[in-house]
């Protein structure tokens, strides 16, 4: 029977929020009790934490969906935050981009991350507005502890990459990329602010593909870049003090990433006009963070994007929002023709033909998984966006960040 669209989008999404569900840790008695995986089934030891902001995310739309109670929801929230306050490894506010999912402590010899922090700041924010109550509380005491002016590098008032112990700082947000969240949720900081100045101290470099018009692209032109921070805040309608429309912007980016398939399927018999979206993802060769398309680089020196034919469904997904009937198109040319690519959690990462036997990703990844599943329901329903912008917080932030509503012209 062939799905109508709706039924496509419902299937996906489903599926999608019960990776985030199962693949948790359910052992209330535990330190790690709701800390999710990095990816399944390829490793149950390692959390992720920016699976864990999405994931929290992902509990309210389950509710809303009827998918589980509000009660079960409220429980997993509550107890996901209480871990992330009371147990999960930190620094000044800090996690680790990893933990192990059953102490909850420093995975490996992982960074302190700035951005899966933000990420998890931001699935419990949406949380906290959506259950209100004691999850709204948590929310806010894991907000306030980040302590965002230690991270940031004075020099150049832009923040650190990345953090450890052992090395210190090292490198800088310098250019453009998925960090929107980092400098809103830090400029209205209630105990840790940093100055809005440092959203507009980044690069800022325009290059375009095709017909399209110039944007801002990022350093490896993958396409998540242009869609985690609009996952949580709405930039409809918006511009910054420079005129700028983010907006507008992550739909020219992804208009050229599926330009770009569409202009190299003679290279790459994998991309296509359905076939497209080209982000980090898995690959023949292992985990990449090279997949996008140009530009990319220094001045639109197109040297930092490396596609070999790869293509994850979750490129497509994520930008639903902004291009919906190429990313319903996209949807449906892998649900209907490569089955090998659809499993118990939705589409799996990422599949590529032009290797030899085809190469189907075994895992789904919480990242990709996370990026379709919030952009989908914003899609259908704006509910994060609805419960997330209500938080006066977020609503500071991106005032104290310059950021207005877009002057119509009048005719």
């Amino acid at each position: 029977m062939t799905l109508t669209d709706e039924q496509l989008l419902d299937l996906e999404s489903k599926r999608s929020f019960l990776f985030f569900w199962e693949e948790a840790n359910t052992d209330k008695a535990s330190p790690g009790y709701g800390l999710i995986v990095d990816r399944a089934p390829g490793d149950s030891d390692m959390c992720s934490v920016a699976s864990v902001g999405f994931g929290l995310t992902a509990i309210m739309i389950g509710v809303g969906r009827g998918w589980i109670s509000r009660a079960e929801g409220y429980e997993r929230a509550l107890g996901t935050l209480n871990t992330l306050l009371e147990h999960a490894e930190q620094v000044n506010g800090f996690f680790y981009h990893f933990l192990n999912m059953k102490t909850a402590r420093r995975h490996d010899n992982c960074e302190v991350s700035v951005i899966d922090t933000a990420i998890a700041v931001c699935g419990a924010i949406a949380a906290g507005e959506y259950f209100g109550c004691d999850v709204r509380e948590y929310a806010q005491r894991l907000y306030e502890r980040v302590d965002w002016a230690w991270y940031r590098n004075p020099e150049y008032n832009q923040f650190y990459m990345g953090y450890a112990p052992e090395r210190g700082f090292f490198a800088r947000w310098d250019l453009y990329a998925e960090q929107f969240m980092m400098y809103f949720l830090a400029a209205a900081s209630p105990t840790h602010p940093v100055d809005p100045s440092m959203f507009y101290d980044f690069g800022r470099q325009y290059g375009t593909f095709g017909d399209n018009p110039p944007f801002i692209y990022t350093w490896l032109g993958s396409l998540f870049t242009f869609q985690f921070s609009h996952a949580w805040f709405d930039l409809r309608g918006k511009v910054d003090r420079d005129n700028v429309d983010w907006w507008q912007n992550s739909v020219i980016a992804t208009k050229a990433n599926r330009d770009y398939c569409i202009a190299h399927a003679s290279e790459f018999r994998t991309f296509g006009p359905d076939a497209w979206g080209l982000t980090a993802c898995d690959g023949p060769n292992g985990y990449s963070g090279r997949y996008g398309t140009a530009p990319s680089g220094l001045n639109s020196s197109n040297d930092q994007h490396q596609p070999d034919g790869t293509v994850p469904p979750a490129g497509a997904a994520g930008s639903i929002v902004f291009m919906p009937e190429e990313v319903l198109s996209a949807l449906r040319n892998y649900y209907e023709n490569y089955p090998q690519l659809w499993g118990r959690y939705g589409f799996k990462d990422s599949y590529n033909l032009d290797v030899s036997p085809p190469y189907y990703a075994e895992d789904v990844i919480g990242i990709d998984k996370g990026i379709t599943l919030l952009m989908i329901e914003n899609y259908r329903s704006g509910l994060v966006w609805d419960y997330f912008m209500r938080n006066a917080h977020v609503q500071r932030g991106m005032a104290l960040c310059e950021i207005r509503e877009k002057e119509t012209e009048l005719n």
